[in-house]
């Protein structure tokens, strides 16, 4: 067994690298497969200083968990000001470098594999669907009809969960590329705006 890999770092340092060695762990095995211990030694740390700045186990999935199923602000910032068609394209590519970025870890939080049901899971995941249905709703500049915002974030909630179901083919099960993934996500996306909406909600 190796021995923990010293280095001296800031607080703030220490603790993103912490994260970042759960988030990897997380991706690659089942939650109830990664122990504090596996964490601390991929981090190079004692494990007492991850229950410093995390707490237990269960703390530190759940932060990793918020992260990997919340759409930031900065992605939508960071939108191009063009047509609908530009922005969606940019949104679509920006989600799969996410996913890219973080194999697996997105979608096997919103399964919670592992954890059973927790309530506090749970609640997790269902503010951040509601989070990113509202950022997903400024990024592509779709207008509320007055009174209807509930039907509206449940058109954009069922397009998150084609999202995930596309994004399991792709890193999963390898069943689709990339580029496959985006085409239909940015298709979908499109028809939703262009014709699902006005249908269903008035101009």
């Amino acid at each position: 067994m190796s021995e923990p890999r010293w280095r001296r770092l800031g607080a703030d340092q220490r603790r993103e690298e912490i994260f970042a060695c759960a988030q990897r762990l997380f991706t690659q095995r089942p939650y109830a497969e990664v122990s504090t211990t596996d964490i601390a030694r991929e981090a190079g740390v004692a494990r007492g200083l991850l229950n410093h700045y995390f707490g237990t186990k269960r703390d530190l999935y759940l932060e990793v968990v918020r992260e990997a199923a919340t759409v930031p602000e900065i992605a939508v910032a960071q939108l191009p000001n063009g047509t609908l068609e530009e922005r969606i394209d940019a949104a679509v590519t920006w989600f799969l470098d996410s996913l890219d970025q973080q194999g697996a870890s997105w979608i096997n939080a919103t399964g919670s594999h592992g954890m059973g049901r927790d309530p506090e899971l749970e609640k997790i995941l269902v503010q951040a669907e509601n989070d990113s249905v509202d950022r997903l709703i400024d990024a592509i500049g779709v207008s509320e009809t007055e009174g209807r915002r509930d039907e509206l974030r449940a058109f954009i909630r069922t397009y998150g969960q084609l999202a995930r179901a596309a994004g399991r083919e792709w890193l999963v099960k390898k069943a689709l590329t990339r580029e496959q993934v985006h085409q239909l996500l940015r298709v979908c996306l499109l028809a939703i705006v262009d014709d699902v909406l006005p249908a269903s909600l008035g101009d």
